[in-house]
């Protein structure tokens, strides 16, 4: 087993080492998220705790690690004798995002249940995790499913495994710790309230501290047992701190002052639900225990706020998380001074902030063994283009790029999805042969049975009974015999934005609806659980903005930098689309892509553009891109171009006003509607 990184050789980080060790104090405070920048040090400080943890008894022989002292009385390899048991270390287990369901709760042999009425439960990683930490790196990529029943364990305690009848529950306690990085996309609000924790981390900007973290990760790099070696004594500290503070633990006192300013903090910060509450009563209690104290301070209030409010304020992708300190003092300030003082003789115990791990002025500490600086979401640089020429045409005097307009208010769009039954990661845009959803038939399994079909398997097995000698109550069932349910739910997609720039569309302030309904479908593709990436054309050429991501904020930060002015090279536009579709085949076969194009149907610049135009629109057609234009023209005169540009992709075409839910500008448009018409007519 390789030497793990020294916790406290860590190099600044102290919200992350503060928010490890407080859950490590208090389970009950529902586990961290860790968000930030590639290089941050996040794995290597996840890693570097379960070193720290204190070990645990366990009952000799038991899968579960059930207690020795208070066995669970429904442990699958129960019951157990209460009794003495065996210490081993707290163990840390990893996540992968590919991981089965199977893979995370556990498996039942169905086969083995129709057969012979028993319970043959091969535990899964839960189970290891349990009295321990799971870890789940890239928490963001993991398929919602795993995510809702990972977070409904550590709510609970417990993890519960149902196939057709056959149920078995197993307690699943443990620190729950997942990592991201924000520009590969975000987790629904609804996950994100359920981490208990959040912290915010980013590379440090201070050539002294960076010099640092270079020469700590080179000496553990060359010798990690020697380099563990020399902080072997602040990691004894810190482990006998985590031990004394856990003791401390149920004599701390949660006064009603100290209640007060949580209630009212967390109504000043509007934040939904009553989970911020008691997750912020924990925390501070922690953080009270973590100092030494019996009595939570004002400061703990404060200090518990800023970790466990931030990521619980954002109501989309867009908004930027963070918590205003200056109203956060004044409500603290407000609600204060309503409790009787602890002791005056009382120092504390430890550092004000709690953030040193070894206690009495440890220095602040990070590892960042990778240390780049985030490749962020920078604007593409815009390059000046001739003026549009066309008919109709509003560019100002002169030409040239024009700076970039502000987004108009996103609203709810209607649903656009792409026709047939795909077989993409699971989402919530088209219909899909999916893990999950509705049962809509059986089939022969492809290697390991993941879902039974029980009436079809039933039924395979029932005209073979009297010849296998059936003579108990329970099935003959061989594996032949064996169905798998297929089932039907939705997929994500890669909804491919495809937008005009150029100085046709800055006429009568264009852009800023244009931006508003962009904005308004990349919400929409947040929701549903789709990529985006973002080719936009102007002047003489088609770039792509971003490339295809799960991160749709990336796109909504390019997008509100994107200026206007040029000529309309739509072909162009089309072309780059074309390829990044075809690339992104190679990566990602099984997800289909939507192309939305945002044009008001002009094509100028080069020769013949239109014909240019409508050949690269048919070659999209011709390999059965879905696609949708969304028709900007506006004015008391249309030319109707994005209706024929649809055509030629074989879509259809919505206006900005159409493009509302709460539209009343006829039906509900989508493009699987369109296709259909299509083929009637070529019928």
């Amino acid at each position: 087993m390789s030497t793990p990184y020294p916790f406290t050789a860590l190099v600044g980080q102290d919200d992350l080492r503060l928010a490890l060790l407080l859950n490590a104090v208090s389970p009950a405070v529902g586990g961290v998220l860790v968000r930030g920048e590639k290089g941050t040090a996040k794995s290597t400080a996840v890693r570097a705790l379960s070193s720290l943890m204190p070990s645990v008894d366990v009952v000799p022989g038991c899968r579960f690690s059930c207690a020795p002292g208070s066995p669970d009385p429904a442990c699958p390899d129960g019951p157990h004798e209460a009794g003495g048991g065996v210490a081993r270390p707290a163990r840390m287990v990893e996540l992968p995002v590919g991981a089965s369901e199977d893979r995370l709760v556990g498996a039942l042999d169905i086969e083995r249940a129709l057969a012979e009425g028993v319970k043959a439960f091969e535990p899964g990683l839960l189970a290891d995790a349990h009295r321990g930490i799971l870890y789940v790196d890239e928490v963001n990529l993991l398929h919602d499913h795993l995510v809702d029943l990972l977070l409904d364990a550590a709510a609970m305690g417990a993890s519960y495994v149902e196939r057709e009848g056959v149920s078995v529950r197993h307690a699943a306690r443990f620190l729950l710790v997942g990592t991201m990085n924000p520009e590969e996309g975000e987790l629904r609000p609804q996950l994100l309230d359920r981490f208990g924790l959040t912290v915010e981390v980013a590379a440090s900007r201070e050539p002294d501290q960076r010099v640092e973290v270079v020469k700590r990760r080179l000496a553990y790099d060359d010798d990690p047992e020697g380099f563990a070696g020399k902080w072997a004594q602040e990691e004894s500290a810190v482990r006998a701190r985590i031990v004394a503070a856990r003791e401390l633990l149920p004599s701390v006192r949660l006064g009603d002052g100290a209640l007060r300013q949580i209630a009212a903090t967390c109504a000043a910060f509007e934040v939904d639900g009553m989970r911020a509450d008691i997750v912020m009563a924990r925390t501070a209690t922690a953080l009270a225990a973590w100092a030494g104290r019996e009595d939570v301070l004002a400061e703990d209030v404060r200090q518990a706020a800023l970790l466990a409010l931030p990521h619980r304020r954002r109501r989309n992708p867009f908004d930027a998380p963070g918590l205003d300190e200056e109203k956060l003092d004044e409500t603290l300030e407000e609600f204060g001074g309503q409790d009787s003082d602890p002791d005056p003789d009382d120092d504390g115990g430890g550092d004000d902030d709690g953030g040193g791990p070894g206690g009495g002025g440890q220095p602040p500490q990070q590892d960042g063994p990778e240390g780049e600086a985030s490749e962020g979401t920078a604007d593409v640089p815009a390059q000046g283009e001739p003026s549009e020429t066309s008919e109709g045409s509003k560019a100002p005097a002169g030409g040239g790029e024009q700076a970039a307009t502000r987004a108009s208010e996103p609203f709810r769009t209607k649903m656009l999805s792409v026709p047939g039954l795909g077989e993409g990661a699971a989402g919530r845009r088209s219909r899909a042969r999916t893990e999950h959803g509705r049962t809509t038939g059986a089939r022969r399994p492809r290697g390991a049975l993941t879902k039974l079909h029980l009436a079809a398997t039933v039924q395979a097995a029932a005209p073979h009974q009297r010849a296998r000698g059936r003579s108990g109550p329970g099935l003959v069932v061989r594996r032949d015999d064996l169905r798998q349910a297929t089932r039907e739910g939705r997929e994500g997609n890669l909804v491919l934005f495809v937008v005009d720039a150029s100085g046709s569309m800055a006429a009568r302030q264009r852009m800023s609806a244009v931006k508003g309904a962009v904005l308004s479908l990349l919400l929409d593709a947040y929701q549903r659980r789709d990529k985006v990436g973002l080719v936009t054309f102007r002047g003489a050429s088609a770039d792509v903005a971003l490339p295809p991501t799960s991160s749709v904020d990336a796109a909504a930060v390019r997008l509100e930098s994107l200026p206007t002015g040029g000529r309309t090279p739509l072909s162009a536009g089309l072309l780059k689309a074309h390829d990044v579709l075809r690339v992104e085949r190679l990566r990602d076969p099984a997800r289909r892509a939507l192309v939305v194009v945002v044009t008001d149907g002009r094509a100028t610049g080069g020769p013949e553009p239109v014909a240019l135009a409508g050949r690269a629109a048919r070659l999209l057609a011709a390999e059965g891109v879905a696609s949708v234009v969304v028709d900007c023209e506006s004015g008391p005169v249309r030319l109707g171009l994005a209706g024929k540009l649809a055509g030629e992709l074989g879509g259809t075409a919505v206006t900005l006003d159409e493009l509302r839910a709460d539209s009343i500008a006829g039906l509900v448009k989508d493009v699987q509607s369109q296709q259909h018409s299509q083929s009637r007519k070529v019928a």
